[in-house]
């Protein structure tokens, strides 16, 4: 047995706590009368915005971002099938990133009891420079595995040599040709999927968030 193709998968993951967390509220209003609902949610909006800029200028906050004002008008129906008269409702959203999960509580505590505020979403992520970071390093360590697993299944079969032939993201590589050639390498990097805690549910305490890498090689052992 002189030469031998070997195709392995590799997999790494880092679990990392949230560096940062983004939240998102709503303030509604409604009535019958379009402009008193306008003014009413532009006044229940004027404080949660205020909180917001307050902390940013502390530091907690780190980014912010407010939404137009939108209106819709529905007319209800009565238990008698007649159209009623129009009811007008008022949204303004406002989305805040914080720096700790704790500044995000307490700001939630004060927030959620004033009229007309509804809390959303919590998104928990990393900065966009440990992203990176995490990911070149998970994405090396994954091929790492690959090569391990590879020169095992070469020393199983009494081989001392693996040569990288390809490596790809999962599912890229096609089929083993009837004759490789050895020396024909190609580099496609690795497949990330960064699972961020997020959704309609509220989570003050989060989960790790994971970073994972999965790539698949191919190798000539001898």
């Amino acid at each position: 047995m002189s030469e031998v193709t070997v195709t392995v998968r590799g997999e790494h993951e880092a679990r990392l706590a949230p560096e940062r967390a983004t939240i998102r509220v709503s303030v509604r209003a409604e009535g019958p009368d379009r402009g008193s609902v306008v003014d009413q949610a532009m006044r229940l909006a004027e404080p949660v915005r205020e909180s917001i800029t307050t902390r940013k200028d502390a530091g907690s906050v780190i980014d912010w971002t407010s939404t137009r004002l939108s209106v819709r008008a529905e007319r209800p129906w009565n238990s008698d099938g007649n159209r009623l008269a129009p009811v007008y409702y008022a949204n303004i959203d406002l989305t805040a990133t914080f720096s700790e999960a704790s500044e995000l509580s307490i700001w939630v505590s004060d927030v959620s009891p004033w009229d007309g505020v509804e809390v959303g979403w919590v998104n928990w992520h990393l900065t966009p420079e440990t992203t990176s970071r995490v990911e070149r390093e998970v994405a090396a360590e994954a091929v790492g595995v690959a090569v391990a697993r590879a020169r095992a299944y070469a020393t199983a079969l009494g081989l001392a040599e693996v040569v990288p032939v390809e490596i790809a993201d999962v599912g890229l590589i096609a089929p083993t040709p009837a004759q490789p050639v050895a020396g024909m390498a190609k580099a496609r990097g690795a497949a990330f999927m960064s699972a961020d805690a997020g959704g309609a549910s509220m989570e003050y305490e989060p989960d790790e968030i994971v970073i994972s890498a999965t790539v698949e090689a191919r190798f000539l052992a001898r």
